[in-house]
């Protein structure tokens, strides 16, 4: 298991990306754009960051700009989000964090071969579960 600082950005993570990137030596190590994804966006909206992947070092930052309609909040613009290597141990922690909190996103499914899944819990903190399907 591996926990990672997820940042949301409103639409300007790729700018943001480069200039950690250009000061503190970072290395972009991924990008998806909503374009590459099977979400309907506005032609404008398609070349902004679905997903990515900074490494800094010997830690990961993961960043992507919010949903058109989801303006994000300095404040609630960073999640905790968790790899998983088991999705049984991944489920029964959602299911416990969740308790008193709220499930923004159900686990399920996803496109890119993971499952995945978001909850805010009972004390304010965003977070994202990730466990990829073995191939």
């Amino acid at each position: 298991m591996k926990l990672v600082p997820y940042i949301t950005f409103n639409g300007n993570c790729e700018e943001a990306l480069n200039f950690y990137k250009d000061s503190i030596g970072g290395e972009i190590v991924s990008i998806g754009r909503y374009e590459d994804s099977p979400m309907q966006v506005n032609e404008d909206y398609k070349k902004k960051i679905l997903h990515s992947r900074i490494q800094i070092g010997e830690y990961l930052l993961m960043a992507s700009d919010s949903m058109p309609d989801r303006a994000p909040l300095v404040g609630n613009n960073i999640s905790l989000s968790i790899d998983w290597d088991d999705a049984a141990v991944m489920e029964i922690a959602y299911t416990k964090l969740a308790e008193g909190g709220k499930k923004t996103m159900p686990l399920g499914d996803m496109f890119w071969g993971a499952r995945f899944g978001m909850l805010i819990d009972k004390y304010g903190i965003h977070w994202m579960f990730n466990c990829e399907k073995k191939k």
